[in-house]
């Protein structure tokens, strides 16, 4: 059976196993319990998560300390605060493990050496980098024309095991509505 990175870049790329052996080596494993930051805001991001166990959310704190979650992200999906980690300057944002998880991860220059190395790990990224942007320009859509109702409904139908995982009072920030609202959107 093959590695779960490994099929997760051949969706995009193909990699022989002497590819993949070297793509390997640039990662490492980390784990965190449930509530443990990966990402404080203040801080210079140096890692780029690969998600093999848990659930995460990205979320900033408004000036009345109000939680805006930007995202939620799952087994086989990648985090971090990218400006943070491309620039290299001051996350602006939290990302903390809504359970315990388990990554592997790459570190800034490991990923740099990795794509000057091996150009088709410069394409992967490109094309994860152009997903990400896509999904991005959806849920701002979303949310400047979709009803609270709408927002709700597309949450379920895209991402079901989200409402069985995540408390329904960071569903209700991520889809910007108040919990009580979210009860009636539930009903």
């Amino acid at each position: 059976m093959k590695h779960p990175l490994r099929q997760h870049i051949e969706e995009i790329i193909e990699l022989t196993d002497e590819e993949f052996d070297f793509v390997l080596t640039h990662f490492e494993t980390d784990k965190k319990r449930k509530h443990q930051y990966l990402v404080q805001e203040g801080e210079v991001v140096k890692k780029e998560y690969w998600i093999t166990k848990g659930c995460v959310k990205s979320y900033f704190l408004d000036d009345n300390g109000k939680e805006h979650i930007l995202r939620f992200a799952m087994e086989h999906w990648w985090i971090t605060d990218y400006e943070s980690f491309v620039k290299q300057t001051p996350s602006n944002i939290y990302i903390d493990c809504i359970e315990d998880c388990e990554f592997l991860y790459i570190s800034f220059e490991n990923r740099d050496r990795l794509t000057a190395q091996m150009h088709k790990m410069e394409r992967f990224w490109a094309k994860k980098s152009k997903l990400g942007r896509i999904a991005l320009q959806k849920r701002i859509l979303s949310l400047l024309k979709n009803s609270a109702k709408e927002r709700y409904d597309l949450l379920l139908e895209q991402y079901p095991q989200l409402f069985q995982r995540v408390p329904k009072k960071l569903i209700a920030s991520y889809l910007g509505v108040s919990r009580e609202t979210l009860s009636r959107l539930d009903s």
